[in-house]
């Protein structure tokens, strides 16, 4: 069975943040976020701690300071929040996400050019 790595808005903007540094103290996720978000440290390090006990990130002690990096890959959060979505939302019919993706969300043509590349490549691979 596949493990779950659903986030929340503000763990998704964390871990990106964990994602880009490698690793950061609560103090400094917190600076990197106050302009956007105007959260108290607190809040931050809450939202760590809970972090931890769903097992996406871990610490380990620098003095008084716990300095957190991720333990999951942006790729598996993605692919897992990606599948959850499609089974919730469309029954897990892939194709009826895809669908939605194509029809509803503006889409340039370089952007279309890539999807038809990316279903040529898929169907490459099936034939092999």
């Amino acid at each position: 069975m596949k493990r779950s790595h659903s986030l929340g808005e503000l763990q998704l903007a964390i871990m990106r943040i964990l994602w880009q540094q490698g690793e950061a103290t609560v103090a400094e996720v917190h600076s990197l976020l106050l302009e956007e978000r105007g959260l108290a440290p607190t809040t931050v390090a809450t939202m760590l701690v809970k972090m931890e006990k769903k097992g996406v990130v871990v610490h380990r002690s620098e003095g008084r300071k716990f300095v957190y990096h991720p333990t999951v890959s942006e790729e598996q959060v993605r692919r897992s929040m990606v599948d959850e979505l499609t089974e919730r939302v469309f029954e897990g019919n892939a194709t009826a996400l895809v669908a939605h993706l194509v029809t509803e969300q503006e889409i340039d043509t370089d952007e279309l050019e890539r999807l038809k590349q990316l279903i040529r490549q898929h169907e490459e691979n099936e034939e092999r």
